[in-house]
């Protein structure tokens, strides 16, 4: 028989700040690399641009298997 109340476990606000943080820092060590590579314009910023695409995509990928697990 399944509990139709079951409560679902809940991530601690410890948990949620460092996966906050670790994401800023991953972020923001990654625009400070391709700023400071001794490279023209154009290849600095096709590196931003991959690095925006690769992060929303990461998300969506995230949202997309949130989605299935939560499913009925």
């Amino acid at each position: 028989m399944t509990d139709p109340f079951v409560k679902q476990q809940q991530t601690t606000n410890a948990f949620y700040g460092q996966a906050v943080a670790s994401f800023a820092v991953s972020l923001g060590a990654v625009a400070v690399g391709i700023g400071y590579l001794d490279a023209s314009a154009w290849v600095r910023g096709f590196l931003a641009i991959a690095v925006l695409y690769l992060t929303t995509s990461a998300f969506t990928l995230a949202k997309v298997i949130r989605d299935r697990q939560e499913a009925p």
